[in-house]
């Protein structure tokens, strides 16, 4: 695998987060959801989104606001178990929103 020996590893994907790929900061309590001073985790941007894709703030903030919890996520585990076969620069846009939305009446 390409990238650096000191590198910060992703928590979620095991992959290591060289520093000029495209990453970001996880609030593991959504800001929206009174987490702005909480804890923080660096991930790779796509793992980033794809967990933005798959869960609501509330969700987020209800039962998946550890790495432990995100990673057992069913969705989630699945798209983890992917993207660590992948460099650790690679990057995709996500594919949209996965989440399933409530119907309105």
């Amino acid at each position: 695998m390409n990238g650096t020996p000191h590198a910060p590893i992703c928590p979620l994907c095991n992959r290591p987060i060289p520093p000029d790929a495209k990453q970001s900061l996880h609030h593991l309590i959504p800001k929206l959801k009174g987490g702005s001073s909480g804890p923080t985790v660096l991930l790779h941007s796509i793992c980033h989104n794809e967990i933005h894709s798959v869960l609501t703030e509330a969700e987020l903030a209800r039962r998946f606001n550890t790495v432990e919890a995100l990673r057992a996520h069913p969705q989630l585990a699945a798209f983890l178990e992917w993207v660590a076969g992948k460099d650790p620069y690679f990057h995709s846009r996500s594919v949209g929103n996965h989440r399933k939305r409530k119907k309105r009446r």
